[in-house]
């Protein structure tokens, strides 16, 4: 039986890249669906993951150390071609924004004669804090945004859109992905609990997590 509300896939679109970012602390297959979703319904030709160095809305967090979290990331993708990691935000000192990535990758590709075509992946509840972004408009001119609903968290609409960034409805894409509710916060507290976690992260992530005894009060989570 045929789901009507399952569109096709679009075609592919040489040369675009979508942009997965976040913490991953640990990457879980929310991200990996999402990630899915845009390369399928905007016929991306890869999708970056691109875990942050210092992320700046979450001041005060202890946070993993990028090695380890650039090594989940490395363990979730594997197998799949269209996905790609990106070291450049933990390459790079100071706190991540969204926009200096944007920039450099932007760069990046006039410098190798192409015409920029970058989607920034985001969910809905971080759609909602787009406004406290650093540089929110200069980001909308760099790039498009693709937004994915996460179950739990109302999905902003094209009026609010409108409403916050006047003329930049075009900039901004909504997408129907799988409804996950799962974050990593839960995730972390399951092995804190000594709770499963299976099914709910990639199983050579979860290999990790035990080889490296991250979250659990016995080895912590070392920091940088």
């Amino acid at each position: 039986m045929t789901d009507a509300t399952v569109r096709p896939r679009a075609d592919l679109r040489p040369g675009s890249i979508g942009i997965m970012g976040g913490t991953f602390d640990p990457i879980h297959i929310g991200h990996l669906a999402a990630a899915e979703e845009a390369y399928e319904a905007l016929g991306f030709e890869r999708v970056l993951f691109i875990p942050a160095g210092i992320p700046p809305l979450k001041p005060g967090r202890r946070i993993t150390r990028a090695r380890d979290r650039v090594a989940m990331v490395e363990l979730a993708i594997a197998g799949n071609p269209a996905f790609e990691l990106s070291p450049i935000e933990v390459d790079r000192p100071g706190e991540s924004f969204t926009v200096d990535t944007v920039a450099l990758l932007t760069d990046a590709e006039q410098a190798a004669g192409r015409a920029p075509d970058i989607t920034v992946i985001v969910s809905g509840e971080s759609l909602r804090s787009l406004p406290r972004w650093h540089e929110p408009h200069r980001l909308l001119e760099l790039c498009r945004l693709a937004v994915v609903p996460r179950d739990g968290f109302e999905m902003p609409d094209r009026s609010w859109v409108g409403a916050e960034f006047p003329g930049c409805e075009d900039r901004i894409v909504f997408l129907d992905a799988p409804r996950l509710r799962l974050s990593a916060t839960e995730i972390r507290a399951r092995v804190a609990a000594g709770r499963s976690i299976r099914y709910l992260v990639p199983d050579a992530v979860i290999r990790y997590i035990g080889d490296h005894d991250l979250y659990t009060n016995r080895g912590g989570r070392p920091v940088e």
